[in-house]
């Protein structure tokens, strides 16, 4: 059955694989779920992603990452824009997310990007999600 948030679907496979303190989490391909997981990879949340070219779609393949002691290194992921709801934030309204500590994944006119680097280009966008 096809999911209607194929970026609820990732960020909660990306939960459950961390809370579960798995290696690796697959997920079905798609170039938006490519973008947010360089994002993630960027800001130090994930090892490592790959696109593994199998079937139709594809595959995903997100490497976890965790402490030397195993303790995660993410703390929370959220989905904030849905697709019955879509939430915009202009320039001057991008979040900070525990005090700088996490990060807001935006989609804006650049492409998909930090709330960090969003700020510096003086862009907003929607908000896809809340990572901590």
């Amino acid at each position: 059955m096809p999911t209607t948030d194929p970026i609820a679907d990732m960020l909660t496979r990306v939960r459950n694989a961390n809370k579960s303190l798995h290696e690796q989490v697959d997920v079905p391909a798609s170039k938006m779920k490519e973008r947010i997981a360089k994002v993630l990879k960027r800001e130090g949340f994930i090892k490592d992603y790959q696109m593994i070219q199998a079937g139709v779609q594809g595959v995903l393949r997100i490497q976890m990452k965790y402490s030397t002691e195993r303790d995660r290194v993410i703390n929370g992921i959220t989905r904030v824009s849905k697709p019955g709801l879509r939430r915009y934030v202009g320039k001057e309204e991008i979040p900070n997310i525990y005090g700088g500590m996490g990060v807001v994944i935006l989609s804006t006119p650049k492409g998909v990007m930090s709330g960090r680097k969003a700020r510096k280009q003086g862009v907003g966008g929607e908000v896809l999600a809340y990572v901590w």
